[in-house]
């Protein structure tokens, strides 16, 4: 190893390095100001190309393609431990600081830990790995800022969304142009990504003060009552921040309007008693709804795109269709979603709606007929009377030719279609972006189930309450009379399809925490399992867990 000049020892380089992230790093926030001359000079005189280091930058990069390809294109040159390089760490250190206010795991670019192995260089090979240390925690924060720490593949089958990732060596380029631009624009611009970091940051400082108080121990209470129930509810809804303090001891009207709003933020039934089910979600600890939030800061990670000015947004657990213009809802209508049976669900995954099809038929979804209707069929040739049996030709074909005792799940050639008419599955009318999981949005003939507030019964496909409505929205922006455009083509009671000038982006989306118009927190049930599943994979990783 080439001898260092009394100098230059590894020791002093310790030394210089931790008065540089004195300097250099703020404790929250980005970086602000830059480091001292005299330092990052000192760093720059203190760190001449030895082998040992390139060795090492080399040996500790060789499992990481575009990391070796940034040192070759610098001819193994120190890119954060010389004079620029100097404010380019300590942006980045304090860019790390801030992911746990993210929900990230920060064990992966942990500023401290990066500290500490600052501080503890003892030779040329510590500093070579260093670099390799410091540059794959830029990449490891810039890819988990921008597009979550987790794959959602991995996580459940009915996540099947593609997630945006940002190119590795786009990355670095960015970084290097404009630093403090790269890493302010990393996380989400969605305005419901601040809400949610604004409201894990309020949570945690529920939490560190003890929480919500004591939970409420009577099984129900209701306007007019009095006594210690009543005022175990009062103190509960005030530190909730749905009551404003006041010393009555009667369920009174203030109360009732405090727990009106309690239920509508939590899909309950919204009328002031506080029931069973009520005061079930009132006793929910402030750490479950820490964890909500986490995930669904991870879940709108994923979904970091451009998502249309005007777009549909289906939220599977709050059953509900929406058209979203420039941000603002401008219709919205009930929904039925994916059963909880597994094979049932309604996956989650965006695409573009191209078309309507009024007057639709109905072939039904090869495994409901592996499912369902085979095995009624094999029973009785004459059930499911109301249903077609189609050939591979898309010819209709007489039961009594058709020995469906022959067949099995695996081999049955038919398909089974219900003509056109409002007995239909699908009622009059289903909106189309043809997707490889064969979901679209559909009127039915079955209207009860939209009276329910937990609403997840159909086979994977989304029923919507006020189709002819959503239809008339949706044709709006193409004629003056959508209206009339649409129910000449009903009228004409044929199967046909009206195209949408402009295709109009879908996203079936899965949000159990998420905040309405007035920037209020609404909860959801975890209806198919999945955010606890999110929740626990986010803790593996190293995501704080209350």
């Amino acid at each position: 190893m080439t001898k260092l000049a009394p100098m230059l020892r590894p020791r002093s380089l310790s030394v210089v390095f931790a008065a540089l992230m004195g300097l250099a790093v703020p404790s929250v926030g980005l970086a602000q100001g830059s480091v001292a001359s005299g330092a990052s000079l000192a760093i720059k005189a203190a760190l001449p190309q030895f082998s040992g280091f390139r060795q090492a930058l080399v040996a500790a990069a060789s499992d990481d393609e575009e990391i070796a390809a940034f040192y070759r294109a610098r001819g193994y040159a120190q890119f954060w431990t010389v004079d620029e390089g100097a404010e380019h760490l300590g942006l980045a250190l304090a860019a790390f600081g801030t992911a746990e206010a993210h929900g990230l795991p920060v064990g992966r670019y942990d500023p401290e830990a990066i500290r500490a192995a600052i501080a503890g260089l003892r030779s040329e090979g510590d500093l070579g790995r260093l670099e390799v240390r410091l540059t794959r925690a830029l990449l490891d924060f810039g890819r988990d800022l921008s597009s979550g720490a987790l794959d959602p593949a991995r996580l459940d089958a009915g996540i099947v969304r593609e997630v945006v990732r940002r190119d590795r060596d786009n990355m670095l380029r960015e970084f290097v142009a404009d630093p403090e631009g790269f890493l302010h624009g990393l996380a989400p611009r969605a305005p419901e990504y601040a809400r949610l970091m604004r409201a894990r940051a309020q949570l945690r400082e529920v939490i560190s003060n003890g929480g919500w108080g004591a939970r409420i121990t009577a099984r129900s209470l209701r306007p007019g009552d009095t006594g210690a129930p009543v005022v175990e509810l009062r103190n509960r809804l005030i530190r909730m921040g749905y009551l404003s303090r006041t010393p009555t001891q009667t369920y009174d009207s203030a109360m009732t309007a405090a727990i009106q709003a309690f239920q509508s933020a939590h899909a309950l039934t919204a009328d002031g008693i506080a029931n069973e089910a009520t005061i079930s979600q009132i006793n929910i600890a402030p750490e479950t709804r820490l964890r909500a939030v986490t995930v669904a800061l991870e879940r709108e990670r994923w979904l970091n795109i451009e998502r249309g000015p005007r777009h549909i947004w289906v939220n599977l657990t709050d059953f509900t269709a929406k058209i979203i213009d420039d941000g603002k809802v401008t219709f919205e209508t009930r929904a039925v979603v994916g059963s909880t049976v597994e094979d049932k669900r309604t996956p989650e995954f965006s695409h573009l709606m191209t078309y309507m099809e009024v007057n639709p038929d109905w072939t039904v979804p090869r495994g409901i007929i592996r499912r369902d209707y085979l095995p009624k069929l094999r029973a009785n040739p004459g059930a499911l009377a109301h249903l077609q049996v189609i050939d591979s030709r898309g010819r209709v074909v007489p039961r009594s030719q058709i020995d469906f005792a022959a067949y099995n799940d695996r081999n049955f050639p038919f398909n089974l279609r219900q003509p056109p008419g409002r007995s239909n599955a699908l009622g009059l009318v289903k909106f189309m972006f043809p997707n490889p999981w064969s979901i679209y949005l559909h009127d039915t003939p079955d209207k009860h189930l939209f009276a329910r507030d937990t609403r997840a019964y159909s086979s994977g496909c989304v029923r919507l309450n006020d189709p002819f409505d959503f239809a008339y929205t949706l044709l709006a922006p193409q004629t003056d009379d959508p209206k009339g455009l649409f129910h000449r083509v009903l009228d004409a009671k044929k199967q046909e399809r009206i195209f949408l000038e402009k295709p109009v982006p879908v996203h079936l989306v899965y949000r159990t925490a998420f905040t309405d118009a007035r920037g209020r927190l609404q909860y959801r049930a975890d209806v198919y399992g999945r955010d606890a599943k999110i929740f626990a994979a986010l803790r593996d990783a190293g995501v704080a867990a209350d």
